[in-house]
């Protein structure tokens, strides 16, 4: 009988790095899913030593635990004597999430974003044209205009090079853009067996290391949205935690709206990330709740926000972490006022789906 026998396939670790840096990975990836608990991830990985021996007899889970201490990546210096990770720690966590997210950008061409606009920029593009009085000499496009040259007057004689044989490549305006991303930390991002909140929280570091090394004039602003909305710094990310909240979008919405107010770049933009329907409106010091199918009053307000935030030229991108009929109607009529754009994505595109949306807004004024 001929065919093929298919086995599961374990990946070996990577023979170029030594124990530390493959037990480091790892913990890394345990450190974010508890939400910044360091003993909670060390308990885990000693499990997982356990279960798929990670180390061996001259390398242990106490020697990996001294050398993260000696290298920067946790401290015991605080008032309780327990283990912290420390920045070195938490920007190495931001790195791998841009490593493990965007990875394919390694191949991409090195420099930021640029609009569909030419005029005095100073990003080279591939359009060209005449010369025309007023142009930088550095624009000529050098071989262009001698082989127009030899084309016009031939090689007899002497060689002559005219205003009319020159060609120059026209610069592309770069942009600056606002970008705001919202997550939802309802109760409900880690119910039904379902993890949604440590794939936003990745693709909100990988987003955030993104726009810091490639993009630094771009501005990035985290806000998470339960019962109410606050901002937090990026810093923070791994530390981020689901809580027992309802969901208020028109409160996340209208920080958003505050925030970009302040900021003076043309294109303003933001993402929420979000597995459910809004079911929590604050009405002076009390809280409007009703988790019972889409209740009117909460879904007017939030429709309301987005109509202004289409005045204001501030596109919603909502990626909807669910794939419920009635939360797409919503999410639907959501996007329809906003003119903004919706994405009902799993967890394993969230990436992409962020970064090419992202990409996308870069290259148009709003």
């Amino acid at each position: 009988m001929k065919g093929f026998r298919f086995t599961k396939y374990i990946p070996p670790q990577d023979p170029e790095k030594n124990n530390f840096e493959n037990l480091l990975q790892i913990f890394l990836q345990l450190v974010t899913m508890t939400g910044g608990d360091v003993a909670e991830a060390l308990s885990w990985l000693t499990n997982l030593d356990k279960q798929y021996n990670l180390t061996n007899a001259s390398y242990g889970i106490g020697d990996f635990i001294d050398e993260l201490k000696s290298k920067g990546y946790l401290t015991e210096e605080n008032q309780k004597g327990e283990f912290k990770i420390t920045g070195k720690a938490e920007q190495t966590i931001r790195k791998s999430a841009l490593e493990e997210i965007f990875g394919k950008l390694k191949k991409s061409k090195g420099g930021q974003h640029k609009t569909t606009f030419s005029g005095p920029g100073d990003e080279k593009g591939s359009d060209r044209r005449n010369y025309s009085f007023g142009d930088n000499l550095d624009q000529i496009a050098l071989t262009d205009s001698l082989r127009n040259a030899q084309v016009n007057h031939g090689f007899s004689g002497d060689y002559l090079l005219t205003e009319d044989d020159l060609e120059v490549v026209e610069n592309e305006m770069r942009t600056q853009t606002s970008t705001v991303l919202m997550i939802d930390i309802s109760h409900s991002m880690i119910l039904y067996g379902e993890d949604r909140i440590t794939p936003a929280k990745k693709v909100a570091m990988a987003l955030a290391e993104l726009i810091k090394t490639r993009y630094p004039k771009d501005t990035l602003d985290v806000i998470v949205f339960g019962n109410d909305a606050w901002q937090i710094e990026i810093k923070d990310l791994p530390y981020l935690q689901v809580g027992p909240y309802h969901t208020n979008t028109v409160a996340g919405l209208e920080l958003a709206m505050d925030l970009l107010r302040r900021r003076k770049n043309p294109n303003k933009q933001i993402f929420m990330i979000t597995d459910g329907k809004p079911t929590c409106l604050k009405v002076g010091i009390k809280y409007y709740k009703n988790s019972f199918g889409i209740d009117s009053k909460i879904l007017n307000e939030t429709l309301k926000l987005a109509a202004q935030c289409r005045k204001l030229k501030i596109p919603v991108t909502t990626f909807m972490i669910a794939s419920d009929p009635y939360l797409k109607e919503f999410v639907k009529e959501f996007t329809k006022v906003n003119n903004g754009n919706a994405y009902y994505s799993s967890l394993k595109g969230l990436g992409d789906l962020i970064f090419e949306d992202y990409r996308k807004n870069r290259t148009k004024r709003f």
